[in-house]
């Protein structure tokens, strides 16, 4: 608990100290128009209150990325809290903060525009596609999981009571999708935000009370993962991708033009961008610390399970324990209600970089159908796969994982270039580092796991350091070319 408590307070640290120098690099304009102050169009482009703005942007990255991604990623050992505390103060939040920022800089753009006017027109189409397939993943994956859940709270747990389930949240997502932000996603987020965190809290509360025995830093940051069966997963780069929405996750940067499109002051970008971050990265120690007693502190037999039980029903059965009735359905609903609202504006900002794309305003609501209708359909076909196949779930996520942090490397490399061409000094490292650490990261991901090439995990470890200096060198190729191409300019 020793080292919870000091992730916890490290955490928090980061916000106050490290989200400030982070804030003075970009240079907010307190008194520049934002884009909903500029031209609210009642649909997308909202002003909304701060505290309002804040619990959606929470909602809307939270998921269940920091709840089931921690519980799978505690398996590797205290390393998790490590990998949570120092992804989640230096690249994660960094990686949110900038992205959202400069999307309120561009007029409240999506990713692949962005992308695009950082890393030219290639990599923008590239992007386009692999963000809208990145988000209709989310959409697909945040039907079925909360759908598991609820089907066994409120029926068999059948695959009848998941269908109802899974048809019914969609239904809803096809709503909010289409419906001006503040009309359903402005009101009811910040109740389900509130019963996210109010989870946290309250098992927290657990943790101090019961004090479990669960692994410290100092008993050694090995992967403990063979011990409760978790075989063939390296720290590198498996726990890395595992455990993303909690650390850092290129999702992010798609719903944080969301609320850029709603923020009526630069200065709020802080702890909007910033502190939902780590408000996520502390949701993310605490269901680690509760899954380290779950696993390796025989909390599993005390809830009635197993060490092989699934995410899902690690969440039920410690809420339920730890919680009683009422208070296990509170916290169950939290953890329920993240990946719903992460789905509904996964589609929303899918939707948004269409039209973007295509130019196309989507006051009149036939064009919100016309981009709407066909990623609707793609992610009806996605839901089926997961539905039909054994392991379709299982494989769907750790694509998504891949393609999430892939996402986010292509998100770090852009904000260096702005910080490159717009900034004096070094600051570029703030996102230059992180950036070549997840390049590093998802590349020997696709290369050494089950999904992707399959080379031999021993190789791991130096297919991360030689890539992590290959990115390092082209970057410094780049910007002497950058500096020679600027002096000729300026000379002419």
């Amino acid at each position: 608990m020793v080292s919870f408590i000091i992730s916890l307070l490290a955490l928090l640290a980061g916000y106050f100290f490290y989200g400030k120098v982070v804030e003075r690099v970009f240079g907010p304009d307190k008194n520049r128009p934002t884009p909903a102050v500029a031209h609210p169009d009642g649909v997308d482009y909202v002003p909304m209150p701060t505290w309002r703005v804040f619990m959606i942007q929470f909602l809307n990255i939270a998921g269940t990325g920091p709840i089931f991604g921690a519980i799978m990623g505690a398996k590797f050992g205290p390393s998790a809290y490590l990998w949570i505390v120092f992804g989640c103060i230096f690249a994660g939040a960094v990686h949110d903060y900038l992205s959202g920022m400069l999307s309120l800089r561009n007029d409240g753009c999506g990713l692949p525009v962005l992308i695009g006017r950082y890393l030219g027109n290639v990599t923008k189409n590239i992007m386009l596609v692999f963000s809208l397939l990145l988000l209709v993943l989310v959409g697909a994956v945040f039907v079925y999981s909360p759908a598991i859940i609820l089907g066994s709270i409120f029926g068999s747990g059948g695959s009848l009571a998941i269908l109802s389930w899974v048809v019914l949240i969609f239904f809803y997502y096809v709503i909010a999708t289409m419906l001006p932000i503040d009309k359903i996603i402005g009101k009811i987020y910040p109740l389900f935000a509130v019963a996210l965190i109010f989870m946290a809290i309250a098992l927290m509360v657990g943790l101090f009370v019961k004090w479990p025995s669960i692994p410290e830093f100092w008993d050694g940051l090995a992967n403990k993962g063979p011990e409760v069966g978790l075989t063939g997963q390296p720290i590198f780069p498996c726990l890395f991708i595992t455990i993303a929405c909690g650390a850092v996750s290129g999702f992010h940067a798609t719903q944080s033009p969301l609320m850029a499109r709603c923020l009526k002051n630069e200065k709020l970008g802080r702890p909007i961008f910033y502190g939902s971050m780590i408000t996520e990265g502390l949701v993310a120690l605490i269901w680690a610390a509760v899954a380290s007693y779950f696993f390796f502190d025989g909390g599993a037999a005390e809830c009635g399970s197993d060490i092989t039980a699934s995410a899902p029903a690690v969440v039920t059965a410690v809420s339920k324990k730890w919680l009683g009735l009422l208070g296990g359905i509170l916290a169950i609903l939290g953890v329920v209600a993240a990946p719903i609202t992460s789905g509904d504006t996964a589609l929303r900002g899918a939707r948004l970089i269409v039209a973007d794309w295509l130019k196309l305003d989507q006051q009149p609501i036939r064009n919100r159908l016309r981009i709407s209708i066909p990623l609707f359909v793609l992610t009806g076909l996605m839901l089926w796969f997961n539905i039909t196949n054994e392991n379709g779930f299982n494989t769907i996520w750790r694509y998504f994982g891949w393609a999430n942090q892939t996402l986010a490397v292509l998100t770090l490399w852009a904000i260096t270039v702005y910080l490159t061409t717009t900034k004096k000094g070094c600051w570029y490292l703030i996102s230059l580092l992180p950036a070549c650490f997840m390049t590093a990261v998802s590349v020997t991901f696709i290369l050494v796991d089950k999904v992707g090439f399959r080379v031999n995990t021993a190789a791991a470890p130096w297919i991360g350091i030689c890539t992590f200096i290959i990115a390092g060198i082209l970057f410094a190729i780049w910007k002497n070319y950058w500096k020679k191409h600027k002096a000729e300019t300026t000379n002419n």
